[in-house]
């Protein structure tokens, strides 16, 4: 019989060890040799078994088991077994790296009130420490530290001054910080507030002292007041200042110091302020006049006073009365009158005698300065004065109501009322109103004798035991007539001109509806500021015309305005406008208004420069300077006018040369314009001039540039020639951009001094001298010999000696090309500019002098610009040579 066994199981992957984070999925594999076998999952030697969030499972010869969501108790040893195989892992759940979910906040507590730091955590099973300005802290009276999962306290039951600071929270290397500041403002005790607010009493000439003690947060600002005005250190007033309290102390104390005294301190977090008052007793002030003579007759003399203003801080005891015969020197005391009287009769007098009193207020402290009163006769009496006009209190067709003021003089006696008297316009005779033998006894009457439409004016007279006084002042003429009705608002009211201070207002007057209103006498303007809702009248009186000019505005501010309608009726209602105006001109895009400014200027340097612009705009624009796009440097002023801008260099130099550009700017648009400015001077003389011989019967006169040539793009070049034979210069060149001439026709045997000059718009340079030059004209001895004939050939095909140079011209300035060639027979030369033949053009000049070739442009354009060829041609060949023109502009 024969037996098969199956081979034993084998592990052909085994388990490896595994970290994973909380709440991740973990999976375990292995793989077995055969695919029919079965196996068993155990975790730290407990079986395990398939259910919610763990999951066993075989597929052919793989074994998995798989966690869905991991947590801490998941972390352990895992086997899985077969047939006494085994394979062991590690799977390790790790925590996630603790993080705050919502840190510390900032934050502000009262003082004595409680405040609470509270962060949370992303983990409940984590510990962490408290600490403020870095100093842990642990939990203890007033202080609590609580957990509840993972939100952390830190609660303070009263806070106080020392419990600012910054508190900071760390857990696993973690930590979140915040501010607590307690707000400690400033605090009275009950007892320092009660003491401080009784009233201090001085005497006049004592010093009066005042002290306050105060808690609180520093630092702390106290401030005193007097009656509302701040005390600060002078002679007779003293401040002390601690960190607890302060103190005040007047020195000198007058009776004019009374009043409330007032101390404010303040911190960061408050302020707290306690009243007090000063009281300093003095003498009392004279008794009030004038003294009225009550009774006046041949045996007595009554006469009446008024308290005095200020009884000097404690009760009057009386009045010292003295009395003087006139014509005496000596005064009598008549005794102390007592307080409630404020009157005497005095009855010692004789008829007809003058007697004049003096009267003093008497308290503890002393007696006052005396009222004296006018001389007064025993048994005769004095007219009264004459009343204030009266005023009228309405009118309507049969009746005027008038209201008047008693006389300041009475006449030393009683009023016994008054007599009223009236007139008409255009008439000089007054008329009585009341009955002569019945005084009107109150200041007021109504005039029930009166036309309507007629106009009257009044006056007054006052009555006492003497008889009738003078009478008053006329009243206004008043119109005996119904009252009229206020008009009703003006229509189209607009603004027809503005400037930045000024603004004219234009309206139609009111229409007229019987019995609702009445025809306009007048006008009122106001204005407002908008930032104010005070309405400010601009007349006093009304006007007569519809139009106003308002001034004294201020630019570019924003106002309402209105205007009132006014006649005997009273005042409208105001019409606005139906917008706010801004005090400005009316809008205008910025322009320049000078057609003739000049874009060019040249400048000599250390000469002031000075360009004036002048343009229009509204509103006011922004002025700005640019010199070559960039702002202007301190050395230049700017000057801005109404309408004008001025630019001013006092004293130019050549870095000063650019492009200045004005850019004028409002909300309407902007508007810019430039200058050119060129500074510059004469320029300093080319460097040394050296001469050279390249053909034949011409010289090239070769010279070093002007050391201004670099910052001047406008200098040249100018050459003179001095022939031996003629001792004369005589220019044979003049605008050359270049460092290089060739000068033509020299004759052998001659010489030639030369002469270059730099030359730009200030003016010429002094001359750079060449050496001289000159060439000897030698003889030979004449010997005749019969040479041997040989044939010579002379001919050569073109070639160039001396090649086209670059060139850069301005616009508008000429150009002077040359070149040499050589060749036998004598080449033809053509000149070309960009392949189109120039030979024809008569805007160029070109001429070939043993063999110099040369072209001249008078005045070069734009369209002068490209490549200059110049062929040389003859029979044995041809020969080009080339060269570019730059135009500048």
């Amino acid at each position: 019989m024969l037996i098969v066994e199956e081979p034993g199981v084998q592990f052909i992957c085994k388990l490896s060890d595994m970290n994973v984070k909380v709440s991740q999925s973990a999976e375990l594999v292995c793989n077995l040799s055969r695919d029919n076998c079965d196996g068993a999952w155990f975790k730290d030697g407990n079986k395990l078994l398939s259910r919610d969030g763990l999951t066993i499972s075989k597929d052919g010869a793989s074994h998995k088991l798989k966690i869905d969501s991991c947590g801490a108790d998941d972390t352990g040893k895992y086997r899985f077994e077969a047939e006494g195989r085994k394979t062991e892992a590690m799977l390790i759940v790790e925590e996630p790296e603790v993080q705050f979910i919502s840190g510390l906040s900032n934050m502000n507590a009262k003082f004595g009130q409680s405040a609470e730091l509270v962060c949370k955590l992303s983990r409940d099973n984590c510990n962490g420490a408290w600490f403020k300005d870095g100093n842990k802290l642990l939990p203890r009276d007033g202080l609590t530290i609580s957990k509840d999962g993972a939100c952390h306290k830190l609660k303070i039951d009263s806070c106080g001054a020392d419990d600012t600071g910054k508190y900071r929270f760390e857990a696993e290397g973690r930590k979140t910080e915040a501010m607590l500041i307690v707000e400690d403002p400033p605090r009275f005790s009950e007892d320092a507030l009660a003491n401080f607010c009784k009233p201090v009493i001085v005497k006049a000439g004592q010093n009066a002292s005042f002290k306050m003690l105060f808690e609180g947060g520093e630092p702390s600002k106290v401030q005193w007041y007097k009656e509302g005005e701040e005390l600060l250190d002078d002679i007779n007033v003293k401040l002390e200042k601690t960190s607890s309290h302060s103190r005040l102390l007047l020195s000198m104390c007058q009776r004019k110091d009374t009043g409330e005294i007032k101390i404010k301190v303040k911190n960061d977090f408050g302020t707290i302020e306690a009243v007090s008052k000063l009281i300093v007793l003095d003498k009392p002030s004279p008794p009030q006049g004038p003294v009225e003579v009550a009774e006046n007759s041949a045996s007595c003399i009554n006469i009446k006073w008024r308290l005095p203003k200020d009884d000097g801080g404690s009760e009057l005891q009386g009045y010292a009365l003295e009395r003087q015969q006139v014509g005496r020197n000596t005064w009598m005391k008549l005794g102390l009158i007592p307080t409630a009287a404020a009157a005497y009769k005095d009855t010692k007098v004789e008829h007809g005698r003058k007697y004049c009193y003096r009267i003093s207020a008497v308290n503890e402290e002393g007696v006052s300065e005396s009222m004296e009163t006018e001389d007064i006769i025993a048994g005769i009496k004095a007219y009264p004065g004459p009343p204030a006009p009266p005023k009228v209190a309405s009118a309507v067709n049969d009746c005027i109501n008038l209201t008047w003021v008693a006389p300041t003089n009475t006449g030393g006696s009683h009023i016994l009322g008054y007599n009223l008297e009236k007139r008409k316009r255009s008439s000089n005779m007054w008329s009585p109103v009341n009955p002569q033998d019945e005084p009107i006894q109150e200041k007021k009457f109504a005039v029930k004798d009166v036309i309507v439409g007629m106009a009257y004016e009044f006056r007054v007279s006052a009555i006492n035991v003497a008889g009738v006084g003078e009478p008053s002042i006329p009243s206004d003429f008043v119109t005996a007539r119904d009252p009229k009705k206020p008009p009703g608002k003006v229509v189209d009211l607009k603004v027809t001109d503005s400037t930045y201070t000024t603004l004219s207002l234009a309206w139609t007057k009111p229409t007229e509806e019987q019995g609702v209103q009445d025809e306009a006498k007048g006008y009122f303007v106001e204005i407002r500021p908008a930032e104010s809702l005070d309405w400010n009248r601009c007349n006093t009186n009304p006007i007569i015309m519809t139009t106003f000019t308002v001034k004294g505005l201020k630019s570019m501010a924003v106002y309402w305005a209105r205007v009132i309608a006014t006649n005997d009726g009273g005042e409208g209602v105001p019409q606005d406008l139906d917008n706010y105006v801004i005090a400005m001109p009316p809008p205008v895009r910025p322009k320049f208004t000078d057609g003739k400014i000049k874009s060019f200027m040249v400048v000599r340097a250390g000469n002031a420069v000075r360009i004036n612009i002048n343009f229009e705009a509204s509103p006011w624009p922004d002025v700005v300077w640019l010199k070559d796009s960039v702002p202007i440097s301190k050395r230049v002023t700017v000057s801005n006018t109404d309408g004008m801008s001025q630019l001013l260099i006092p004293s130019s130099e050549r870095s000063d040369t650019g492009v200045y550009t004005i850019i004028i700017k409002n909300l309407i648009g902007q508007e810019t314009f430039s200058v050119e400015i060129r500074v510059t001077d004469d320029p300093k003389p080319p460097g040394p001039v050296e001469l050279e011989e390249n053909v034949s019967g011409t010289v090239t006169v070769n010279w070093e540039p002007s050391p201004d040539e670099k910052r001047d793009d406008r200098l040249h070049y100018m050459v003179s020639e001095r022939d031996s034979t003629k001792q004369t210069w005589h220019t044979v060149a003049d605008r050359l951009f270049n460092n290089k001439f060739t000068a033509c026709n020299i004759i052998p045997g001659h010489e030639y001094n030369f002469r270059v000059y730099a030359k730009n718009d200030m003016g010429m340079s002094e001359p750079a001298e060449s050496p001289v030059w000159g060439t000897t004209r030698t003889r030979d001895k004449f010997v005749v010999k019969m040479p041997e004939y040989r044939p010579c050939n002379l001919e050569s095909p073109p070639a160039f000696l001396v090649s086209l140079k670059m060139h850069t011209a301005p616009e508008g300035y000429e150009c002077y090309m040359s070149c040499a060639v050589a060749g036998n027979p004598r080449p033809r030369v053509t000149w070309y500019h960009d392949n189109v033949s120039l030979n024809t053009n008569t805007n160029y000049y070109i001429s070939n002098t043993c063999g110099v070739c040369s072209m001249l442009i008078l005045r070069v354009r734009p369209k002068d610009h490209g490549e200059y060829t110049v062929m040389a041609e003859n029979t044995l060949g041809r020969a080009e040579c080339s060269t570019k023109l730059t135009v500048r502009e």
